[in-house]
């Protein structure tokens, strides 16, 4: 059953207006105090409202839910998706110096040491020029072919990591829209291209429809013969893999104890092996392994992934704080945001309790963001003044991959920190009139213009901090949010790893395609879709 967070409720409400300075005010080890460090990271979440008596009920939400509990219950691969009866363990896919993991009595680690090292063995070959096409020519592009966690996981880990690039360039294509795979494809030479189709069960509708497309784009120029040399596969179906032309060699597989969206550390990550070579693709699983070594074993008030969820929880569930906005300060994180986005929407955007009753409560927030600077020419108006709360957060690393463009790292740092200071300080009224009674203005209109210049301020935030944007350090932050979900998922007493929500609009989709060919009848549908239909169908 979902926790009962009354008492938290009534400590946010005893606080009342208090601004967060005040904190800093009466500690002056607040910051130190409400921060924590992993293994290179600084997590600080010392701009929020949550002070020493509202962590330790923030806390206590871990033992009343049973966190460690179901920790060791997902990483021992227990099926904690008991909706669909699986394990949970993308963890055993950067396990990569632990011992066994069993699953219905069998370890299933030999099983993924022998897939790692079949695209360890594969990537090397492709990278040195001996796995060639037809023609012979080494493989200049790789386009991946996906949707959901099958793309977003990929591209999101290769525009991170692009200094680390060495490898074939590499290609995106998820959306069913033909324009996606057209313009991927409209650049690209097939004599060249090795095409990744992921899709575990080969069936997914906007996957296949891309590989079809992008097979007869490859055999117009190949021939037949050309798919067996051209195409690998990123699926468990063998039988369609091969009625595909795909050659046993180039697929591999995965089990279904492993989501979409926790899948970029295995055979999902293929794209992001070639490009970058397999010894620095196991430095970004032993990023993610670092990470659940430090969520298993630090205590609960040192350990990043817990304290990153129970700050979820503070502004969600108990302050009322519909969204958040994840804000990085480092260009190569642009895709993240989106990653995040279904991470965190699809595992917690329940309503349900694992029960089936219904929540008490609202459950995942809505994750939005974008990086800095950008974001602050476009929505931080809204973060700064506008009515809403929008608790942030910030991440920035103290160095670039850019050793000769320091200083503008440096203004990028200063952005981030002035930003986070800002959302928190504020200016009052009797400042924003200070400054414009230097500008000229008085009486009525010195009010008005200073009205518009006051910023709230006592808006929260905090700011994961790391060296350098490090294949290792993006497996952390990777590890970090998806244990984050965890945490958050459990004490909500909901299941994060089934999605029945994606499953309604598919189904109505596959019937309306017909209807939209006319091949058949639209019966049953209601009145705004038939005109829709009306008007798009050709």
């Amino acid at each position: 059953m979902p926790v009962d967070f009354a008492a938290l409720k009534a400590l946010h409400a005893a606080a009342g207006d208090r601004h967060i300075l005040d904190l800093f005010s009466r500690d002056p080890d607040r910051a130190t105090e409400f921060s924590a460090r992993a293994d290179g990271l600084l997590f600080d979440y010392s701009k929020t409202n949550i002070d020493a008596q509202s962590r330790e009920a923030l806390l206590g939400l871990l033992d009343t839910a049973g966190v460690a509990e179901k920790r060791e219950a997902m990483f021992s691969g227990e099926k904690i998706n008991d909706t669909e009866g699986r394990a949970v363990l993308h963890t055993a896919l950067r396990n990569l110096d632990g011992g066994p993991v069993t699953v219905g009595g069998k370890d299933v680690m030999p099983g993924v040491r022998d897939t790692l090292a079949r695209m360890e063995a594969f990537a090397d070959r492709l990278r040195r020029g001996e796995a060639t096409g037809v023609s012979g020519a080494p493989f200049e592009d790789v386009v991946n072919i996906g949707i959901g966690g099958s793309d977003l996981g990929p591209v999101m880990a290769y525009e991170a990591l692009k200094p680390y690039v060495d490898g074939p360039r590499c290609h995106f294509v998820s959306n069913v829209d033909g324009a996606h795979v057209h313009d991927v494809l409209a650049g690209l030479d097939p004599r060249t291209t090795l095409v990744i189709v992921a899709s575990k069960t080969f069936t997914t509708i906007e996957t296949m429809t891309n590989a079809k497309t992008a097979r007869a784009w490859l055999v117009e120029t190949l021939g037949e013969a050309g798919v067996a040399r051209h195409f690998a596969a990123l699926s468990t179906a063998g039988d369609k893999t091969a009625e595909f032309g795909i050659a046993p060699d180039l697929v591999f597989g995965f089990e279904d104890w492993v989501g979409g969206r926790y899948s970029v550390w295995g055979p999902i990550g293929l794209s992001l092996m070639l490009a970058i070579g397999p010894r620095t693709f196991t430095d970004f699983l032993r990023g993610g392994q670092a990470m659940d070594r430090h969520f298993r074993t630090a205590p609960w008030a040192e350990n990043l992934p817990a304290l990153l969820a129970l700050v979820g929880i503070w502004h969600n569930q108990i302050c009322g704080h519909a969204t958040r906005a994840v804000l990085p300060y480092e260009q190569r994180l642009l895709r993240l945001p989106a990653y995040l986005q279904q991470l965190e929407m699809e595992s917690n955007g329940k309503r349900v309790a694992m029960d089936g009753t219904d929540l008490p409560f609202d459950s995942g927030p809505v994750v939005w963001g974008e990086p800095g600077t950008n974001g602050q020419h476009a929505f931080y108006q809204l973060i700064h003044q506008g009515t809403r709360v929008v608790p942030c957060e910030f991440m920035v690393g103290k160095y670039g991959h850019e050793p000769d463009l320091a200083h503008q790292h440096e203004l990028l740092v200063a952005n981030c920190l002035a930003q986070s200071e800002a959302l928190m300080r504020g200016r009052s009224l009797v400042e924003a009139t200070e400054i414009m009674e230097t500008k000229g203005f008085s009486g009525a209109e010195l009010e008005r213009q200073a009205r518009h210049r006051v910023f709230p301020g006592n808006r929260p935030s905090t700011v994961l901090a790391y060296e350098k944007l490090t294949p290792f350090v993006l497996g952390q932050i990777v590890a970090l949010y998806e244990h984050r979900v965890f945490v958050e998922g459990v004490i909500l007493g909901i299941n994060s790893y089934d999605q029945w929500g994606v499953e309604l609009g598919k189904e109505l989709a596959l019937a309306l395609h017909p209807v939209l060919a006319g091949t058949a009848d639209g019966a049953g549908k209601d009145g705004s879709t038939l005109q829709l239909v009306d008007y798009l169908k050709t």
